[in-house]
């Protein structure tokens, strides 16, 4: 089931894990990470649209089904969060972000303390530079940052098979998710993770239960680099996955809403 809503002038599209959207219930939104979309998440929102909670997983600006112009600083999407939350009639709620998405979910949290309940950080770190090849192919409008992404953002296990899903191999999923994107749409995402700088700050400032979810084989946000933001928010769960990489929730979905499952 899908949800739409109106927010500076354009038509935002979700899906709601396959129950209607109900805003008088515990209210999770998933944000997706650079150049995805909402589809990254649809093993985890299902769970949690059947236990209790009302589900947005959300297209950003620009990307999916969701109109504008891509938001261009970590900053602006995390204002936008809460304008969805104002849009869907909801006082608070529990965030769930992916890389990109995580550090919206951390600077939403941090910023507007009483508007979040629960954080589910995945694949972020406390900063998140971006190689110059994948920017300038970005900027270009070439393919090199579409494998890049791919090849840097998959376990190496799962580049070979390994799916616990019979017949999936990520490898073409991610690149054909990423294919949809505009070279607009994935510089400006990978722009922004490379000039933020706020995230040990807004963790200090957090103040809700928050689980962080690794992967031991990230190349792009590694889970040493996760461990500070991890310790400067009292009483934080981290869970580092094996065998898994920087696309945890589809690399090992059981398991990541596992470690979701403890705020969430």
């Amino acid at each position: 089931m899908t949800a739409t809503f109106r927010i500076d002038g354009h038509e935002v599209f979700a899906t709601t894990g396959g129950m209607p959207f109900d805003a008088r219930k515990p209210v999770v939104v998933f944000l997706h990470g650079a150049g995805f979309d909402r589809t990254v998440w649809r093993l985890q929102t299902r769970w949690f649209a059947n236990h209790g909670r009302s589900v947005l997983a959300v297209d950003l600006p620009g990307h999916g089904r969701s109109g504008g112009a891509p938001l261009t600083s970590i900053a602006a999407m995390a204002d936008w969060t809460l304008r969805l939350l104002d849009a869907a009639e909801v006082r608070r709620a529990a965030l769930v972000g992916h890389s990109m998405g995580g550090l919206v979910a951390l600077d939403a949290a941090g910023r507007y303390p009483d508007r979040v309940s629960a954080l589910g950080l995945c694949g972020i770190a406390a900063e998140m530079p971006v190689h110059p090849e994948m920017l300038e192919s970005a900027k270009a409008g070439t393919a090199k940052v579409r494998e890049l992404m791919t090849f840097w953002g998959l376990g190496r296990a799962h580049q070979v098979g390994g799916m616990v899903t019979p017949g999936l191999w990520l490898t073409r999923e991610s690149l054909a998710v990423l294919d949809k994107a505009a070279s607009a749409v994935i510089h400006a995402d990978l722009s922004a993770c490379n000039v933020y700088k706020d995230a040990p700050a807004r963790a200090a400032a957090v103040k809700c239960p928050t689980a962080f979810v690794c992967g031991d084989g990230d190349q792009m946000t590694p889970a040493a680099k996760c461990r500070p933001l991890a310790d400067a928010i009292p009483g934080s769960r981290m869970t580092v996955l094996q065998a898994c990489g920087h696309f945890m929730m589809v690399e090992r979905p059981d398991e990541t809403l596992e470690a979701l499952k403890a705020v969430a």
